[in-house]
């Protein structure tokens, strides 16, 4: 089962973030509960390999490494992970298809 895609352009950022932090193996995305909406994206490092559990997805494509904790995983199943770039600033953009609901800045969301 494919649980997320990973756009090339979020690819090659996520190889420079972990260019910029070498003491850190992988870019990590979670869900948490809060936000306006319910549900929130939060974003971090991975210390060590030894850090991941058996259950998490960690995607390897060579010059960088994403991980999904196994909770999180049933809340991104499907999603798309793009990075976009405008002229008031840069993001990841989440296009998570079980998103029933979000709130206006983008930063949350419900099921």
């Amino acid at each position: 089962m494919k649980w997320f895609d990973i756009t090339d352009p979020a690819k090659q950022q996520m190889e420079k973030l972990l260019e910029k932090h070498p003491g850190k193996y992988a870019v990590s995305l979670s869900v948490l509960g809060g936000g306006c909406a319910g549900f929130k994206y939060e974003w971090g490092f991975i210390d060590k390999k030894e850090d991941i559990d058996k259950d998490d997805e960690l995607v390897d494509w060579g010059n960088g490494k994403f991980v999904v904790d196994e909770t999180s995983m049933l809340y991104v199943a499907g999603t798309k992970i793009d990075w976009k770039e405008e002229v008031f600033g840069a993001q990841f953009e989440i296009i998570n298809p079980n998103a029933q609901s979000g709130c206006g800045c983008g930063e949350s969301f419900g099921v």
